[in-house]
């Protein structure tokens, strides 16, 4: 995009980043953000026979890219406005940014985190802002505490940091695009990047736009989360009514109102990747390449596949967004893993109450490598029948069909839970 574009759509009251704010936004950071690596995975470059390079924010101090959004903005207050302090709502990435910054540049800020916000992520925050940060538990969800930091704001004339719709923020964060670009040898042909609120797409593509146009960015969001692909579908900024909310640090019902237009203009294509696809690359990364990542970290590379014609001998760039992974979640991740790669299968599993009918299932019904990973049986409804769900992992996708052929055949067959996401639910 020309600079004259630029101009224009400034003049009609629509915020476009420009380079050269850029720039300086990238000499204002640099005292706290690193320049992280643009490394090469040899492995995944093998996957897809293209040169396929991460942009490692997932080493950042705080272990994402929100310190250079946050400390951009907190470093541009005036004399009063930091005197006043500032306040954020979060209770993950944002809210270590902000934390870390505050105690940089000695700000006193107010953090507002859900009640039920894991005690780790609280200590990280204290940790990195000391006696710099006050952190506010407060409300069930992060509307609540949103909402409550909002109301300090206007109450005590305090300054709100928020998380991506600030152009100060924005210009922070496309401080990535700037370096991807100054570190690569060669063209980058794709850029993969994951979209939340759309602060980080919104400035990495607009330095993209202005300094290798003919790159492709492709925004990836959660397929449980997609606000940014309704969006730029409805032509307007859309609000989703419900959401999944696994991958945190990219599930938001609403992107921001200055972000929208600028991913909208510069996204060559949005696409929406499963939750249990996400949960498949972590484990991947994890097991592989023994690199630790969130679930929003893993979103950009979960997106390769599905354009691996496309990106055959080109130089690819995934931002790998961050690694504040929480370890008490990882028999969540590698569930969802195996239900993705139809390895996990839940049944109601129907057992004649008579002696020797559980072994009948396990010896005659389940294949030689199927092992049972849940069990729980429940009240028995009449004389002849008593049910349990079992949940049964297999070696082989394929294995699945048998399964069920044999467990009808021999009358266990009662239900199939999998797709019954309601009733999966409450019982598993």
């Amino acid at each position: 995009m020309c600079f004259e574009t630029l101009f224009m759509k400034q003049e009609k009251n629509t915020y476009f980043p420009s380079v050269d704010n850029i720039k300086v936004a990238a000499d204002t950071i640099k005292k706290v953000s690193a320049v992280t690596p643009l490394s090469p995975s040899v492995r995944y470059s093998n996957v897809y026979n293209a040169n396929v390079l991460f942009k490692r924010e997932d080493l950042q101090q705080v272990r994402s890219y929100k310190i250079r959004g946050a400390y951009n903005k907190i470093s541009s207050l005036t004399a009063d406005e930091s005197k006043n302090g500032v306040v954020c709502a979060s209770a993950g990435n944002h809210a270590q940014g902000v934390a870390l910054s505050c105690k940089l540049l000695k700000i006193k800020g107010t953090i507002f985190m859900p009640a039920p916000t894991p005690n780790q992520k609280i200590e990280q925050v204290k940790m990195f802002g000391g006696d710099y940060v006050t952190i506010v538990l407060e409300g069930d969800t992060f509307d609540d505490a949103y909402h409550l930091a909002i109301d300090e704001c206007r109450q005590l004339n305090k300054t709100f940091v928020h998380p991506f719709d600030d152009e100060k923020v924005i210009e922070g964060q496309a401080t990535i695009g700037l370096e991807i670009i100054e570190q690569s040898e060669f063209p980058i042909d794709y850029v993969f990047i994951p979209v939340g609120g759309g602060g980080l797409a919104a400035g990495l593509s607009s330095v993209f736009k202005e300094l290798s146009p003919s790159t492709k960015i492709i925004g990836v969001e959660p397929e449980g989360a997609p606000s940014m692909s309704v969006s730029i579908k409805n032509n307007k900024n859309t609000e989703l009514k419900h959401i999944e909310k696994f991958i945190d640090g990219a599930a938001v019902k609403r992107v921001g109102d200055l972000t929208f237009p600028i991913c909208k203009e510069n996204l060559n294509a949005t696409i929406t990747v499963s939750e249990g696809k996400v949960c498949e690359t972590i484990l991947e990364l994890y097991n592989k390449d023994a690199i630790v990542v969130e679930p929003a970290g893993a979103l950009s590379i979960s997106a390769l596949g599905f354009y691996a014609e496309d990106i055959k001998g080109k130089n690819v760039v995934c931002v790998v967004s961050g690694s504040n992974n929480d370890i008490t979640r990882t028999s969540e991740i590698k569930e969802r893993a195996l239900l993705y790669a139809n390895l996990k299968h839940y049944f109601i599993v129907k057992f004649p109450q008579r002696a020797g009918a559980l072994k009948e299932f396990v010896v005659d019904i389940l294949g030689a490598n199927d092992d049972i990973t849940y069990f729980q049986y429940a009240k028995k409804t009449n004389r002849e029948n008593g049910s349990a769900v079992v949940g049964v992992q297999l070696k082989s996708a394929s294995d699945l069909k048998p399964l069920i052929s044999k467990m009808k055949q021999h009358n266990f067959y009662g239900d199939y839970l999998n797709d019954k996401p309601d009733l999966f639910q409450f019982l598993v």
